[in-house]
């Protein structure tokens, strides 16, 4: 039977993202995300809960997101989920945590970096790193190495 590991995630990042190099200087990037969800109860009350996220990230697509992102910026991730499990001190401790794959910019900020300018309400798609990006054409309103992405692309 086929297995299926997939996970989409929108929320608000937690912290700055934490870039950093292993030794063979490869980028991996380590970052918080919350996602709020909101309901309300049978009886009329709103009520909210947070769920707080462990994602990484890496290669290319780590430099990114700790150029274009702070904490607070709403962004919405593509990953798998991972299972890190150590041990310390003769106790065995597991976490699981998001590998993302692929991301894109929800918002943008005018002036300030962060996929900002794009025609497209703020909505820019990066690619999965494994998969080589094609330059948008001259005055495609698309940032350099970005494609915009239409209301119909978006999943959400």
């Amino acid at each position: 039977m086929p297995n299926l590991n997939r996970v989409f995630l929108m929320g608000n990042l937690t912290r700055d993202v934490e870039l950093k190099y292993t030794q063979s200087n490869q980028a991996v990037a380590n970052l918080g995300l919350a996602v709020n969800r909101r309901w309300r109860t049978p009886e009329g009350e709103e009520r909210e809960e947070v769920t707080f996220i462990d994602c990484e990230v890496w290669g290319k697509q780590a430099e990114t997101m700790a150029k274009y992102l702070a904490k607070g910026r709403p962004v919405f991730i593509e990953g798998r989920l991972k299972l890190d499990q150590w041990e310390k001190e003769g106790q065995k401790f597991s976490k699981l945590r998001v590998v993302v794959e692929s991301f894109q910019f929800v918002d943008s900020k005018p002036g300030g970096g962060g996929g900002g300018g794009s025609d497209e309400g703020g909505y820019v798609q990066t690619r999965p790193v494994s998969k080589p990006a094609a330059r948008p054409a001259q005055g495609s309103g698309g940032a350099a190495g970005h494609t915009p992405v239409g209301d119909d692309d978006i999943p959400f």
